[in-house]
C-alpha cells in the first residue's frame, strides 16, 4: 500500500510554504506540460496545500485533476463550467431485454424530448424561476456525454445491481457558468495575486458560484430524466459528485479543478472513454488528507489537436471509432469531436483508480461498461421539428397514463 497520507512534498519555493501532495504511482504518465503548471499555481501568492491526482493533465488556466488549497479566491482554478460534475443512474431496465441498436435509436432524441417547466425546481433551489432555464437538461460539447452502461463486475455489498442498466451523466453549467466566468474576467483581468475572501468580487463570485453549482446539478438530474423517458423508464439517483468548484474551509478556499470533492463514504463514478471501462467507487477516511479530493476520470493523454494526427484518418477508421469491443454505439455525428473524444485520448482509467486506491482514498465497488454514448446529434431541422411534435404526443400520453 502507499502512504495513506500522499506523498508529501515541499515545493522549491519555501518561501512561499506550499506543500504538494502527489496520489500517483511512479509509474503514471503525467505530461511535463501539467507539471510545469502545477508548479506554477504552486508558486501564487496565499497558496498553501496541493493535492495531485493520476489523471493530472494540462489545462487553460491551471492543471486538471488537481485541489488547490490557498488562503484567497482563484476562480480561474475552477474555470468556466462551475459545477460539472458526473451523475450515475440506476435504469428500471434489465439488461437482459436491452436491444442496442433500439436504444440507439431511442437515446439519439434525447435532447428533443420536452422536459417539464423547470421553474418550480430553480425555485427550489432558491433560483428565479427563468433563470438560464431554456438551457436546462442540455449536455453540451467537448468531453460532455450520456451514457448508457451496464455493470461488467461489481461488489457483491455495493450499490450496484448487475441486472439493471445505468446512466451516467457529464456535464455542468453550460452558458450560466460561462457567462458568470466571462463577466468576472471582464471586471478583474488575469486575477494573477486571487480575491481576498470578504471582498465585494468574492462575495458576488461564491453568491454566482453556488448558483451554478446548483443548477449543474439539477442540469444532469434532467439530461437523465429526458433519457429515461426516450427509453421509457424510471431512474434512480446513485452518485451526484461535481468536480469543479470551490469550498470554504476552516484552512481556507480548496479549489477542485477535474477534481471530484467527497466525504469519506461517498460513492463516485470514475469515468473512462466511449470505448474503455468506467469505474465506480466509495471514498475512505483517507479523503481529508487529500483536501477532499479524488479523480473524476481518466483525463487526457493527447490534447485535441494532437489526436487529429493519431485516429480517424479514413472513413472506416472514423466508424470503428464509433464503436467499441462489447458492440457499443457512439452518437456523434460531429466528425472532429468523434476523433477528439476517441478512447486513445484518455488515460486508462483502471490504472488511475489503482493508483487512488493504493493511497487508500477509495475501495473499488465495480466497473461499468459503455453501451450506448450520446455526445452530439446534428439531425435536419425541419426533421427534428416533426419528431418533437411525435414525441410531445407520446410523453404527454405517458405522463397521462
Amino acid at each position: 500500500m502507499g502512504n495513506p497520507s500522499g506523498d508529501k512534498i515541499p515545493h522549491d519555493a519555501t518561501a512561499r510554504g506550499c506543500a504538494i501532495s502527489r496520489f500517483y504511482s511512479p509509474s503514471t504518465w503525467i505530461e511535463g506540460e501539467a507539471i510545469r503548471q502545477l508548479d506554477e499555481v504552486a508558486m501564487r501568492p496565499g497558496m498553501v496545500e496541493l493535492s495531485v491526482f493520476p489523471d493530472l493533465h494540462p489545462g487553460k488556466y491551471g492543471p486538471v485533476g488537481m485541489v488547490a488549497l490557498a488562503d484567497r479566491l482563484y476562480p480561474q482554478l475552477v474555470g468556466n463550467d462551475i459545477g460539472c460534475g458526473m451523475s450515475l443512474f440506476e435504469l428500471d431496465l434489465p439488461l437482459r431485454k436491452l436491444r442496442l441498436d433500439k436504444a440507439a435509436e431511442q437515446l439519439r432524441k434525447l435532447e428533443e424530448v420536452d422536459p417539464d417547466d423547470p421553474s418550480e425546481r430553480l425555485e427550489a433551489l432558491g433560483l428565479a424561476g427563468d433563470y438560464f432555464a431554456g438551457a436546462l437538461g442540455t449536455i453540451g460539447g467537448g468531453n460532455h456525454f450520456c451514457e448508457l452502461q451496464a455493470v461488467d463486475a461489481a461488489a457483491d455489498t455495493g450499490p450496484l445491481d448487475r441486472q439493471r442498466l445505468h446512466l451516467l451523466v457529464h456535464s455542468g453549467s453550460r452558458s450560466l457558468g460561462a457567462s458568470i466566468f466571462s463577466e468576472l474576467i471582464a471586471a478583474k483581468g488575469a486575477m494573477h495575486d486571487g480575491l481576498e475572501i470578504g471582498t465585494e468580487a468574492a462575495v458576488g463570485y461564491l453568491l454566482d458560484h453556488d448558483a451554478a453549482v446548483s443548477w449543474a446539478s439539477l442540469n444532469r438530474q434532467m439530461i437523465a430524466e429526458r433519457a429515461a423517458w426516450t427509453l421509457r423508464a424510471d431512474i434512480r439517483l446513485v452518485a451526484d459528485v461535481p468536480h469543479n468548484l470551490v469550498r470554504l474551509t476552516e484552512r481556507g478556499v480548496a479549489h477542485y479543478k477535474g477534481a471530484a470533492y467527497v466525504e469519506p463514504g461517498a460513492i463516485a463514478p470514475i469515468a473512462g472513454s466511449r470505448a474503455t471501462l468506467s469505474h465506480v467507487v466509495r471514498a475512505l477516511d483517507a479523503v481529508t488528507g487529500s483536501l477532499g479530493g479524488i479523480s473524476h476520470g481518466a483525463g487526457r493523454k493527447y490534447d485535441r489537436r494532437a489526436m487529429h494526427g493519431r485516429a480517424g484518418g479514413t472513413k472506416s477508421e472514423r466508424e470503428a471509432l464509433a464503436g467499441n469491443e462489447w458492440g457499443g454505439i457512439a452518437i456523434c455525428d460531429d466528425r472532429n469531436l468523434l476523433v477528439e473524444e476517441a478512447a486513445g485520448a484518455y488515460k486508462d482509467a483502471g490504472k488511475v483508480v489503482a493508483d487512488l486506491e493504493n493511497f487508500a482514498l477509495v475501495e473499488p465497488l465495480g466497473a461499468m461498461r459503455p453501451l450506448v454514448t450520446y455526445k452530439s446529434v446534428q439531425a435536419d431541422i425541419r426533421e427534428r421539428e416533426r419528431s418533437k411534435m411525435r414525441d410531445r404526443a407520446t410523453i404527454r400520453r405517458m405522463r397521462h397514463d
